[in-house]
């Protein structure tokens, strides 16, 4: 085997280090800090199959090996992220329990990516990495202002939050990729409504001097927004 094939596989062990990293900051109580090593994962996500197609170095291993990196930075570390930002607000409740339930969900996700040859540049249902951000982003928000305090301090919010979120990474709703399969317009109309409205929201978090995590979580909730409405529409 020739020192190219590994180089994806190095990329992605990056993706598993960053999770296993991030996780170790959620459970000292700084998801700040465990957000940024998720952001990290997630780039090496995105690199790791960009150079295993430039490379031309698609192995079995890589797949298997990119699953359970995801399983580590975008299961497992949402859901301790989730657990430590409601302890950190005194939440005692049984349901701070709640939020593994998407490390399961997550799990069965990426199990069910493995084998379901219907997603090349989009996906039925959401992608372990959208929904992990966009708890990844809650939480550091929630580190980093008090602004949203009184809904995350209460016992349901981030567990309804986590329970929702898993049930949609196993649905069987259409969700748009950026990744745009051969043949195919390099962007769409649903797509230039989501850079459109990624844009405006970048420049109203800007001018009105909210931390850049709240534009991050309202980009990824709105990108779910839309293709929830996208859906509703076709079945009507």
């Amino acid at each position: 085997m020739s020192l190219k094939n590994y180089i994806p596989n190095t990329i992605t062990s990056m993706n598993a280090l960053s999770g296993c990293v991030g996780v170790v900051f959620a459970l000292q109580g700084r998801p700040d800090i465990a957000f940024l090593f998720m952001l990290a994962a997630a780039v090496f996500d995105f690199c790791d199959g960009l150079a295993a197609r430039l490379l031309q170095a698609y192995s079995p291993m890589g797949k298997e090996l990119d699953s359970l990196s995801d399983m580590v930075s975008f299961g497992v570390l949402p859901s301790m992220m989730m657990v430590g930002t409601m302890q950190g607000l005194g939440v005692e409740s049984w349901t701070e329990a709640v939020p593994l339930f998407l490390a399961v969900m997550s799990g069965l996700r990426l199990a069910k990516f493995n084998v379901d040859e219907r997603q090349t540049s989009d996906f039925i249902g959401v992608a372990t990495p959208t929904a992990a951000i966009i708890c990844g982003s809650l939480c550091y928000f929630a580190y980093r202002s008090d602004m949203l305090d009184s809904v995350l301090a209460t016992t349901w919010f981030l567990p309804a939050l986590s329970v929702v979120l898993g049930i949609l990474l196993v649905s069987e709703i259409p969700m748009f990729g950026m990744k745009v399969a051969k043949g195919h317009k390099l962007l769409d109309t649903k797509r230039i409504v989501f850079l459109c409205l990624a844009a405006a929201i970048c420049a109203g978090v800007a001018v009105l001097g909210m931390d850049w995590s709240l534009a991050v979580l309202l980009i990824f909730t709105v990108y779910i927004v839309e293709n929830l409405t996208l859906y509703i529409f076709r079945k009507k």
